[in-house]
């Protein structure tokens, strides 16, 4: 799939293309599968989950969110579309993956289940060059966290596997960064508004997290969220400065994070927002960070390919001590999926 089926319009040379694997086809595999379509650079060679393959096809195509996808059809062991085509394989373990034989510069792991180190390793023993979790990491062996134009320039050592963190983490550090670098971050704490996910259920159920357990779609649910620690090791001058929860309310996609921070310097609402301005119009973090006068909704920022998108009008000085509130918005599932053909195509430039 080197070239778009919606044609982004730029010409990749052979050696430029990113060659992807893709496990897991849930709802970030999905996603990240329809920002290929729309990314000349990046080839998608191989899909691969445990559902057979005319679900992929149909999962694939018809999308209550994103909406149907023309042209994606099932031949034998492959996905066309465009004139283009992708294997599919059903297998259980990442190593028995035909990563080698497929040419894989990069695998996405996007199952939620191989998350360790030496799990997400299985992917290279297969044949692929670089792994990218879809999540954060687990386990006691260290994987580093990325969050791109925020630390992955930095923070990135030539590492095999990686992680692309949180949506919500990719979502609140653009911002958090801003603010630090421009006037200082004291204090702060976050609140995730977020839209439900696979990790809560469709009717009341037992679940671990007990709240998760309560509909989903019929209920506003408190639970925990890792965004503000993972953030601190994302932007560790942070470090004990960052705390938050998450509050999963009843939409598909298109989720919210509210921040309040105490900062060191005091200023208006307009300069944060000229320092948002800036930062999203140039630098590491064009095309990550996003924002908007307009007084948006959550259903009007779903499809966006951001990681953060401030929204401006929500800018909030209180008193004249520093005290601020900021609001961004993100689609919790195609931006994050975005970022992780980014990663991919930075791995590549740096091997």
């Amino acid at each position: 799939m080197s070239k778009s089926y919606l044609d982004a319009g730029a010409e990749v040379a052979e050696d430029d293309v990113v060659r992807v694997g893709l496990n897991g086809f849930g709802r970030i595999g999905r996603n990240t599968f329809r920002a290929i379509l729309d990314n000349p650079r990046v080839e998608l060679v191989g899909i691969n989950d445990v559902m057979d393959f005319e679900q992929m096809r149909y999962l694939g195509k018809y999308d209550t969110i994103m909406g149907t996808l023309d042209g994606l059809e099932l031949d034998g062991d492959e996905l066309t579309i465009g004139g283009t085509s992708v294997s599919l394989h059903n297998v259980q373990s990442p190593s028995d993956l035909p990563w080698g034989e497929e040419d894989v510069d990069v695998a996405f792991e996007c199952t939620g289940i191989f998350r360790t180190k030496d799990d997400a390793a299985q992917h290279l023993e297969a044949g692929a060059d670089k792994v990218v979790i879809s999540a954060p990491p687990k386990g006691e062996k260290p994987v580093p966290q990325l969050v791109y134009g925020v630390n992955h320039a930095d923070d990135y050592d030539g590492e095999d596997i990686i992680s692309n963190a949180s949506c919500t983490t990719n979502s609140v550090t653009p911002v958090a960064k801003v603010l630090d670098e421009e006037f200082g971050i004291e204090t702060g704490t976050l609140t995730t508004v977020h839209a439900y996910t696979g990790s809560q259920t469709l009717i009341d159920a037992p679940k671990g997290k007990t709240r998760r357990g309560r509909a989903a779609a019929e209920n506003i649910v408190p639970t925990s969220t890792g965004a503000a620690q993972a953030a601190t090791q994302v932007l560790p001058q942070l470090e004990g400065k960052l705390d938050g929860m998450a509050i999963r309310v009843p939409v598909p996609t298109g989720s919210i994070t509210e921040l309040v921070v105490d900062l060191a310097a005091e200023p208006t609402a307009e300069e944060i927002n000229d320092a948002f301005r800036d930062a999203a119009d140039s630098g590491p973090l064009a095309g990550v960070l996003g924002y908007t006068d307009d007084e948006v909704v959550s259903s009007d920022i779903v499809g966006l390919p951001f990681s953060s998108y401030a929204d401006l009008n929500s800018t909030n000085v209180i008193g004249d001590n520093g005290l601020v509130k900021i609001l961004t918005w993100y689609d919790n599932e195609y931006g994050f999926s975005n970022r992780m053909l980014d990663m991919a195509e930075f791995l590549v430039d740096e091997s």
